[in-house]
């Protein structure tokens, strides 16, 4: 038996399995390459990597290649959040405009399908809570009407030549909210605005709160917003696919990434770098619901609330991603929460009480309190099209469980 309670011939079939992914080099519509991680009672079970970090230079993939994790960052901007709220410094019900002023009078669409200019005034202020499960009214480029999308796409995207946390806020606030504060769930830019809060509260930059609050304790030396010089040798390329032409394109080199110019927004919704083994130091923390060895950032309370769901069965019954994305999972403060198995298809051998949350990347990680275990898996690939890649890898993880 392998480390962790697993098969250890179980195990070699991940390896197996993962490697018919790897093909982006040879012209295939693959990834470039992966990394697998499996920890469980306490032990590290499984870690490999295979393919490459930058197919076009032929350079390997590596343990510890550096992954842009994209919208794994969420949930540490809530825990971010939640630590200033055991500190007595911020509330559930507070509004965002005690610290974000320039949402002071927010503009509403009077429907989903109306012009940016047909707008009636909000019901009520958007709170902190609104932020922290995404039913403040806003929306991304991406889940946007076409009334709003590129409004978004002009505001946000474009951020990385936006030079301060200030003039992000202000092209966002001026962008009508899509429903009244509190009507519905609703994917967004609110996690980004929930890091600007933290940020104004604390008197320091996000990056700067994220390493000496959360990174440092933890012992989380590879998450950054910024690439540094010592960890460009392990930068990965990112990757777009095109499900029309099932073309695979470089989006951003591993030599010369976005992510190394300094000055970038760092976003909480979205913008960190990490290796699979330093999230996996994350994801402890969780699962040990706020502590992590001898380290303690959040009382168990705030994680059991982080880790329930808040969604109402309509919310719940309404598509999102185009799918039927809730049907066995709901959604808490920053992550989702498998509570039906049986109907929960997209990824389905999560046990009952198992957490996680993505990225557009491809990275995916999973905490299964009743199994006692993680699993990480990162590639660089955006599309929607990894999540089949993510449930092969969960289905392999969980069928090697041997004791």
């Amino acid at each position: 038996m392998a480390a962790g309670g697993f098969s250890t011939e179980r195990l070699a079939r991940i390896g197996e399995a993962m490697s018919a992914h790897v093909n982006v080099a040879q012209g295939g519509n693959g990834v470039a390459g992966l990394v697998t991680l499996l920890y469980r009672h306490g032990e590290l079970a499984h870690l490999e990597a295979q393919g490459y970090r930058d197919a076009e230079a032929r350079a390997p993939m590596t343990p510890d290649s550096l992954f842009r994790i994209a919208s794994m960052t969420k949930p540490i901007t809530t825990v971010a959040a939640l630590m200033l709220m055991e500190e007595g410094r911020l509330t559930f019900d507070a509004p965002i405009q005690t610290w974000l002023p320039e949402f002071g009078a927010p503009r509403v669409l009077r429907t989903p399908e109306s012009a940016a200019d047909d707008t009636v005034p909000a019901d009520r202020a958007i709170t902190i809570f609104d932020l922290m499960t995404h039913r403040a009214g806003l929306a991304y480029d991406f889940t946007a009407p076409p009334s709003i999308a590129k409004l978004y796409s002009e505001a946000f995207n474009g951020l990385a030549t936006v030079a301060t946390t200030d003039e992000c806020v202000r092209r966002l606030a001026a962008i009508p909210l899509l429903f009244q504060p509190g009507a519905r769930w609703f994917y967004s830019v609110a996690t980004d605005l929930l890091g600007v809060v933290v940020q104004r509260i604390s008197g320091m930059p996000l990056g700067e709160f994220f390493r000496t609050r959360i990174f440092e304790p933890l012992g989380m030396h590879d998450t950054t917003f910024l690439l540094r010089a010592d960890q460009a040798d392990r930068m990965t390329s990112a990757y777009v696919f095109n499900d029309s032409t099932g073309s695979v394109l470089v989006s951003d080199t591993a030599t010369q990434s976005v992510w190394a110019q300094p000055g970038r927004f760092e976003g909480g919704g979205g913008g960190l770098l990490s290796s699979a083994e330093d999230y996996l130091k994350f994801a402890r923390l969780l699962l040990g619901r706020g502590r992590s060895g001898s380290v303690r950032l959040l009382s168990h309370r705030s994680i059991d609330l982080m880790t329930s769901n808040v969604l109402s069965a309509e919310e719940r019954r309404t598509p999102t991603f185009g799918i039927d994305f809730w049907a066995g999972q709901g959604f808490g403060l920053g992550v989702s929460i498998v509570d039906d198995p049986a109907r929960q298809r997209l990824l389905g051998y999560r046990s009952a009480g198992a957490f996680s949350w993505g990225g557009a990347y491809g990275t995916g990680w999973m905490a299964d309190p009743r199994e006692d275990m993680i699993s990480v898996l990162m590639i660089q690939r955006r599309s929607f099209s990894h999540y089949p890649i993510i449930a092969e890898f969960e289905k392999l993880a969980y069928e090697a469980i041997d004791d």
